[in-house]
């Protein structure tokens, strides 16, 4: 397998390179790199300057505003953006309901979701994960029942990520019983606004706000708010699942850390001249890990070139999900292990590492904010335990 991009493609990654460097608000990447959280007008404000490039929808077909680019561009700009420190794009709207929108749902759907979701102008939440559920997405109890020309909403949504700067919520509800459990599912959406929807901010263990819990008690919306056809909502999930799955990899991001590490490790005392660095083990440590995130680069590229020639991630995404959050879990431990005792000195809202001087104290706290925020990589999105029963049933055929 070719695993070099074409040097056609070198104007377009200095194009890229050149926008962030330039263009792109500078505010934002400085909080981002120091470990800041953004405010919902700040992740407005990130995510409308890629969309006023027509770069936010990056995978997205012209045909519904997107770019048109080709896979090797669609990564190349991945790769960029991450490099480059700026915020990962908030996946629900562009990467997940997005192509479900322009592949399922009405021409007045695309009407009202599309340009807004593409522009940045529009956030979305993803409503999944139920309490007591736990990876069993198809036993989801959330229901959606008919009444007229509406339909009222019941239940939980939790591990909501990044609920508090939606203004959408595309959800999975349960409109009938089936045989099976997967049978009388579909795919609703809501506003945020709407009355008697409750959001309840979950706090992380680093004290940050990621996720949310979601109530909505007798909440009335549209018919015409469901995509597709009444009681697809699981085909119509499995199709997003895919796409999320593989958009978990971040390979940009993940070299970029190995690369901090690095420096960590480099300012990190072992005693007399010498530094972690140095140390022969934990060098072996550093090129385990580099030839961790070669594999994952590899199998990403391969699903990929699968996609290029007119298939979909399929259920071998799954593989992505595993390795992508095993790396991520293994370059946040090491780089805690890097920072000694000063991972247990300061605050995650800390300033931007500072090499020169006293690089340890500067950014142990974002390396323990990402070390306790990766311990639920292995959970959320289906855990691993669910990712492997889905390779061996549905790709060994064990």
């Amino acid at each position: 397998m070719d695993m070099s991009f074409s040097a056609d493609l070198e104007p377009f990654r200095q194009e890229v390179r050149s926008f962030f460097a330039n263009d792109y608000p500078q505010d934002i990447l400085e909080k981002v790199r120091g470990g800041h959280s953004l405010t919902t007008p700040e992740v407005r404000k990130a995510e409308m300057a890629l969309g006023a490039k027509g770069w936010l929808a990056s995978a997205w077909p012209q045909e519904f505003g997107g770019p048109g680019w080709s896979i090797e561009e669609q990564y190349i700009f991945d790769e960029e953006l991450e490099r480059a420190g700026a915020p990962t794009v908030t996946p629900m709207g562009v990467i997940y309901v997005g192509p479900v929108i322009f592949n399922f749902g009405s021409d007045a759907q695309k009407e009202k979701w599309l340009g807004p979701t593409r522009s940045g102008e529009m956030g979305w939440a993803q409503g999944y994960s139920e309490p007591g559920s736990g990876s069993d997405l198809a036993s989801l109890q959330f229901s959606a029942v008919r009444d007229g020309d509406e339909f009222v909403l019941n239940g939980t949504k939790i591990w909501t990520s990044a609920a508090q700067h939606a203004d959408w919520i595309f959800l999975l509800a349960r409109t009938s019983k089936g045989e099976r459990k997967q049978q009388g599912i579909s795919f609703v959406c809501c506003e945020m606004t709407r009355k008697g929807v409750t959001l309840v901010p979950i706090i992380g263990i680093d004290g940050k706000h990621y996720l949310n819990q979601v109530v909505f008690e007798d909440v009335r919306v549209p018919v015409d708010y469901m995509i597709g056809e009444e009681g697809k909502g699981w085909e119509y999930s499995t199709y997003l699942l895919g796409n999320e799955r593989t958009s978990y990899a971040r390979i940009g991001a993940k070299r970029k850390m190995l690369s901090d590490l690095k420096e960590i490790a480099k300012a990190a005392p072992m005693g007399g001249n010498e530094a972690l660095y140095d140390d022969e083990v934990f060098k072996l440590k550093i090129a385990d890990t580099e030839m961790r995130v070669d594999g994952l680069e590899t199998t990403v590229l391969r699903i990929l070139s699968s996609v290029a020639e007119g298939g979909s991630p399929g259920n071998e995404a799954s593989t992505v999900k595993i390795l992508a959050t095993e790396t991520h879990q293994r370059i946040t431990e090491l780089m805690v292990e890097a920072c000694g005792r000063a991972a247990q000195i300061g605050s995650p809202d800390c300033a931007s590492p500072d090499w020169s001087q006293d690089a340890l104290t500067s950014y142990a706290p974002p390396s323990v904010s990402a070390y306790f925020a990766g311990r639920a990589q292995s959970i959320y999105g289906g855990t691993n335990e669910i990712q492997k029963n889905i390779i061996a049933k549905r790709v060994l055929g064990l």
